[in-house]
Order: structure tokens, then C-alpha cells, then sequence
């Protein structure tokens, strides 16, 4: 794979690449206009969308950092995005450009006071592994063999300017307007942020593998925190294959439904038991051993869930309760999806929706086991996505709802979903982590 021997830093530098990209959607547009003339509709839409999905990912993907980082959790929106953005983007899981092994060494240094060959006994310089917002490379000290993490240059600085340049692009995507939109886009700042501290990552990530290595059927690797700083973390060296290669080519039954329910009770775990979740469920995040056991990496986005978000969101996971309407909209005023200030008509429409989108996306928790595999729930869930993607009534009003913790819970909801579902798993026993 090509390297990278320089990321555009500065504010200037990271708008005119983004201005460069702009150009070639434009002109990507004025191809569509001329494709309209000689093909259908539908074969100059699929052409402008792969054009623009391949210039706007060449360009995040020189940027790296957060703007990258968005085109990740964009990936995980099956349900929005065109088919040609999904798969694009989804290459930023872990299919990404890394840096060359100069500028590698030079930012080890920068970020450690040491060279790589000063640190460990052997240091691989080519990566192995390219994210949003740093890249793994292969070393080995004291006969074992390690994984280390090194941040991308720039990216801390960067956040701010990077989501600067994408809130009208996102604003627009999500219907949000009014002065109240800057909650969600200080959320991800926040997320961010956190994601580029490596002594925070280690430290939530030692406390949750502690508290969850009694789960079966899973796996984590060990951090050494002498060997890991605020742009470097080191960690045991995990052998396996990436979940997605793996679904490509499992025909088992068994092993689906063995991993599923590692994946399932490792989510409800955290989030009914520590309260605090590992926010970032995207393929590349998890590996399958030898033995077909999960094995679990990258815990940088890392979320809380207040009680005042906690108790409401799952109360509205019980059948019983989206059913009794006086209840329901109770729960919706404290979620933050039906506001003070709505019209009666805003309140019916919304009350409706989130009735719908509820009843549906909740029916897991209505059950003792669920079938992830199950193509009609999954094509009801796209169904509904679209619906509402193209309902005009809603365009009309404001779509800044619900409370900021939506952001990544709910992110973390579809795509465990997404993974359960590629991985086929039939058989998911949806209470099982009381047990264990």
C-alpha cells in the first residue's frame, strides 16, 4: 500500500485539501448532467455517487484525524448513506494509507523523547494497520511480541477546524437546526478529543478489561503503561482475523452464535452493569482467534451513561410501555425528542415516529432469543430509514432532537446490530450477561 510521507496540519492546509476535493465534486456533478443525456437516471445517480464517495474519500483519507474519523461513523449509517459512500467509506475501519517509515520515526521521537530502536528490542517501521487517527505497527521487548499504536501528527490540533468545516454538511444531512445544535457537534468534539489522549485510552481500557474478562468466550490484550505515553500506547499483540474477513467466508452456524454471544454480552454488560461503554462497535475493532474466540481492540471512544439517560432509554425498551401513550410521551420529554416549545402537531408527529422507529428497532429486548440473521427485520429497519430520509413533513421541522447521549449510544446500538447481523448470529440470548 502506498505510504504517506506528510499529513496537512495546519487550518489552511486541511481547507485547501478540502477545497480541492469540493472541486472534483463539482466536477464529478457536470459528468452526471452529461450522463443524463446517453443513460438512465438511475445508472447517472450510481456513477455520480461512486465518483464522489472515491474523490471525498481520497481526500479525508490525506487528512486522516477527525475528518477521517467522521467518514468512519458515516460508514456505520447503512441505513442513510448511498450504497457506493458506505463501502468507501467503510475502507476507513481499517484500510487506510499509513505514514512512511521516516515520518514514523521521526514522530515516535517527537512523541516519546526516543527513537523506536531505543524503546523495544525490535520495531517494524511499516505498519500493519492504518485508522482515522493513528496506525499500529509490529515490535517485540523481552521475547514478547507487541502491538504500538502511534498517533497521526496534528490530529488533537485539528479537531475543531476539521468538524468546523463538516457541521454544514452534517446539519444538512440531519435535519438539525436552531442555537441548540451545538450541544451534538461539542459531544463529538468531547469524544474526540478523548480519543486522541492514548494515557486516557489505556487507563479506561485496563479498567474495563478487568471488568469484563470473566465474560466468556472473549478476549483483550494486556497494556503496558511504561511503555506508553499520551501519543503511544503499547499493548500485547493480539494474533487473529478481522471480523469482516472472517463473516466473508464462515459457514458455521455454531461459531456465528458462539461469537455473537460473546459480542452481545460484552455490550449489555457494560452498558447495564459499568454504565460505561465501548462506543466504537465497527469491525476493525474486533478480531476472531484460532480458537474462535472474540478478541477486542481499541477502546478510545469510550461512553458514560448517566442514570438521567439510562433509566428512560431502556424504560422505552419495554413493550409495555411504548404502548401507553400518556407513559410514552413522558419518557420522550425527558429523552429531549419532544421539547417545551412543540406545536400539538409537532408532538403528534413526533410522538408517532419515535412510536414506530421504537417498536421496531426494540424488538430484540421483547424476546428471550433473537435471530440477528433475520433479512425481514433488517429490511424493515432500511425501509423505515428511507421513509423517513424522504419524508417531506419532517424536512419541514426542526430534526434537532433527543438528548446529546443519542450520539453514541445509538451508535453503538447499530452497529452491534450491523455486526451481529454480518456475523449471522441466529440464536442470541438477549438476557444472558445477568447470568455471568
Amino acid at each position: 500500500m502506498k505510504t504517506i510521507d506528510s499529513i496537512p496540519t495546519s487550518k489552511i492546509q486541511r481547507a485547501t485539501k478540502l477545497v480541492q476535493t469540493g472541486a472534483k465534486v463539482g466536477v464529478n456533478y457536470l459528468k452526471y448532467y452529461g450522463n443524463k443525456i446517453t443513460t438512465s437516471e438511475k445508472e447517472a445517480k450510481e456513477k455520480l455517487d461512486q465518483d464522489n464517495a472515491e474523490d471525498i474519500y481520497g481526500g479525508l483519507k490525506e487528512l486522516k484525524g477527525s475528518a477521517l474519523k467522521v467518514a468512519q461513523m458515516l460508514s456505520m449509517e447503512k441505513n442513510m448513506l448511498p450504497q457506493a459512500y458506505v463501502e468507501k467509506f467503510s475502507l476507513s475501519q481499517f484500510s487506510v494509507p499509513p505514514l512512511s517509515a521516516p515520518l514514523v520515526n521521526k514522530t515516535f521521537k517527537r512523541y516519546f523523547g526516543k527513537s523506536p530502536s531505543a524503546v523495544y528490542d525490535s520495531f517494524n517501521p511499516e505498519a500493519v494497520h492504518g485508522a482515522s487517527i493513528g496506525q499500529v505497527h509490529q515490535a517485540e521487548k523481552d521475547g514478547k511480541k507487541l502491538a504500538v499504536k502511534i498517533q497521526y501528527p496534528g490530529v488533537s490540533e485539528s479537531i475543531a477546524a476539521d468538524l468546523a468545516m463538516v457541521k454544514p454538511i452534517a446539519l444538512k444531512m440531519f435535519n438539525i437546526k436552531g442555537k441548540d445544535s451545538d450541544k451534538y457537534f461539542k459531544e463529538v468534539r468531547d469524544k474526540l478529543l478523548e480519543e486522541t489522549n492514548y494515557l486516557l485510552e489505556v487507563e479506561q481500557s485496563q479498567a474495563i478489561v478487568e471488568a469484563c474478562k470473566h465474560l466468556p468466550n472473549i478476549k483483550f490484550p494486556s497494556y503496558y503503561t511504561d511503555l506508553s505515553s499520551e501519543k503511544v500506547i503499547t499493548m500485547d499483540w493480539m494474533e487473529g482475523e478481522h471480523l469482516s474477513e472472517f463473516t466473508a467466508h464462515n459457514s458455521n452456524t455454531h461459531i456465528s452464535n458462539t461469537l455473537g454471544q460473546a459480542l452481545w454480552d460484552f455490550y449489555m454488560y457494560q452498558i447495564h452493569k459499568l454504565k460505561s461503554v465501548h462506543a466504537d462497535p465497527h469491525p476493525g475493532n474486533f478480531l476472531v482467534s484460532k480458537d474462535n474466540e472474540l478478541v477486542v481492540l481499541d477502546f478510545g471512544c469510550i461512553k458514560t451513561i448517566p442514570d438521567s439517560f439510562y433509566i428512560p432509554y431502556f424504560e422505552l425498551a419495554k413493550k409495555e410501555n411504548i404502548s401507553n401513550p400518556e407513559f410514552f410521551e413522558k419518557k420522550l420529554f425527558e429523552l429531549e425528542i419532544l421539547r417545551p416549545d412543540d406545536s400539538p402537531g409537532e408532538i403528534e408527529f413526533f410522538t408517532a415516529m419515535f412510536q414506530e422507529m421504537l417498536s421496531l428497532f426494540t424488538q430484540p429486548f421483547h424476546n428471550e432469543v433473537f435471530d440477528f440473521s433475520d433479512e425481514v427485520f433488517f429490511g424493515k429497519i432500511t425501509e423505515l430509514g428511507k421513509k423517513y430520509a424522504q419524508n417531506t413533513e419532517l424536512r419541514r421541522m426542526n430534526g434537532n432532537r433527543g438528548s446529546k447521549h443519542f450520539i453514541y449510544i445509538n451508535r453503538t446500538f447499530f452497529g452491534l446490530y450491523n455486526l451481529l447481523h454480518e456475523l449471522k448470529a441466529s440464536q442470541i440470548k438477549i438476557n444472558n450477561y445477568i447470568l455471568l
